[in-house]
């Protein structure tokens, strides 16, 4: 993560108690506690109306430290709606691997590799 202490705005990395996948969300309020690298964040995602409260563990209304896997580095929009999707229908995920699967096996790249190739 850096010695940079987290500033409000930054996009962080989380995993809390209750879920399994990390969670990447903006952070809104930074609380400082002795010192600057000792900090208390909330999150939102920039899609939410409300802050992430509703997704920490039960009493829980700031992220510590331990909770914080890392700082994002760049973005790609809606990327995140895919995860969600596959999550929560997995029928759509064995398509999309079966898809991808059967896009790999009839490429030209891939035939022409096999055509060249003998077996002696």
């Amino acid at each position: 993560m850096g010695e940079d202490p987290i500033r409000a705005g930054e996009i962080v990395v989380f995993n809390i108690d209750r879920h399994e996948i990390p969670i990447i969300h903006r952070v809104i309020k930074v609380h400082e506690r002795n010192t600057t690298t000792d900090v208390d964040v909330l999150t939102k995602g920039d899609s939410n109306d409300q802050d992430d409260q509703v997704l920490y563990a039960p009493g829980q209304k700031w992220l510590q430290h331990q909770h914080i896997m890392g700082r994002a580095v760049g973005f790609l929009p809606y990327v995140g709606y895919v995860t969600i999707i596959m999550t929560e229908n997995p029928i759509i995920k064995y398509v999309l691997i079966g898809a991808l699967g059967l896009l790999a096996i009839t490429s030209k790249d891939i035939k022409s590799c096999i055509r060249s190739s003998r077996i002696i």
